[in-house]
């Protein structure tokens, strides 16, 4: 499955232009490699997506074209979540 339908079905992000635009701006990367939106995700993928300040990082645990809402959290798991830090705050 493509990775921005991954993102959207998982409902990790609302809609598919979203997850498709962070890709496009290298804000995806899986196993530690930036993708495209059309990547071919696997299960115990790991997934890192940054917006904004902003940094959530999950595992693939199951792949499907279609789940429920209540059933979304069952494709992924949270790795880590959390907010990069700001290089000047870092300074100080």
């Amino acid at each position: 499955m493509r990775l921005d339908k991954f993102l959207k079905v998982s409902r990790i992000l609302k809609r598919r232009t979203v997850s498709k635009e962070l890709a496009l701006h290298q804000r995806i990367e899986v196993n530690g490699r930036i993708v495209k939106p059309s990547y071919d995700v696997k299960v115990n993928d790991l997934i890192t997506i940054t917006y904004g300040q902003r940094v959530l990082t999950v595992r693939v645990l199951d792949v499907a074209d279609f789940v429920r809402k209540d059933a979304a959290k069952d494709l992924y798991e949270i790795v880590s979540e959390g907010f990069k830090e700001n290089k000047e705050e870092a300074k100080m």
